[in-house]
């Protein structure tokens, strides 16, 4: 299965009282996609995650706005619960089979945690969690997009050999390295928005498969 990606955002003085007005305006930074359908469910968990949901709300059939969601919310705030907004945002996706890019609307799961929800998750996890989807969509497959040479990784399934091969010819390495340039810089600018919007005391950008998931962005973003 591959690696997923992260951010975790601490807000400064995050208490039960403003933590919905803080959710709102995070809300209201997210990316989402181009489509009419931005924010697709909302999961109300109390307690812990082993815990059956308190609700269950599919927004698919309608278009909500933040304030919209808090105030589904808000009959159920309290310092123990979790509130869970899936979301679409679009990102440059290769597609296998066609060898070509499409820009994509990919899901996006965002939590809010209270400050006693599952034992105080939030001091590990972040006031706000985002799951950004699979890592490959911002740091490349294989190493290709490593600026060390020699560190490719050896394919391990036909796949992969196909792939590495189309990726030895240089104009599909450029067009690689583009797209996946322009999937952090999204990623960075919602982080920039967030900063601007909320006072924010921390941001960490985290991965599954990357030690410093946040220092290989960088590197990806310096390659020309």
């Amino acid at each position: 299965m591959p690696n997923r990606a992260y951010v975790s955002l601490w807000v400064r003085n995050f208490t039960e009282t403003n933590m919905l007005s803080h959710f709102e305006h995070f809300l209201g930074t997210v990316p989402l996609a181009a489509g009419p359908i931005g924010f697709t469910e909302l999961v109300i968990r109390a307690i812990d995650p082993t815990e059956s949901p308190l609700e269950e709300y599919d927004l698919r059939s309608q278009v909500l706005t933040p304030s919209a969601i808090v105030e589904l919310a808000q009959e159920h705030l309290a310092s123990d619960v979790c509130f869970e907004v899936a979301a679409l945002w679009d990102l440059w996706i290769r597609d296998m089979e066609s060898a070509s890019w499409k820009k994509k609307p990919e899901r996006l799961h965002i939590s809010c945690f209270g400050p006693d929800y599952d034992q105080g998750i939030f001091a590990e996890s972040g006031h706000f969690m985002a799951d950004l989807g699979f890592e490959h969509a911002f740091t490349g497959h294989a190493g290709l997009l490593t600026p060390e040479a020699g560190h490719v990784a050896q394919p391990e399934h036909p796949d992969e050999a196909r792939f590495l091969m189309w990726m030895s010819q240089p104009q599909n390495l450029r067009e690689y390295q583009e797209k996946t340039r322009e999937n952090i810089q999204k990623l960075m600018a919602w982080m920039r928005l967030a900063e601007e919007t909320l006072p924010i005391e921390r941001i960490r950008l985290w991965s599954e498969g990357e030690e410093n998931f946040e220092a290989r962005l960088d590197e990806i973003l310096a390659v020309r």
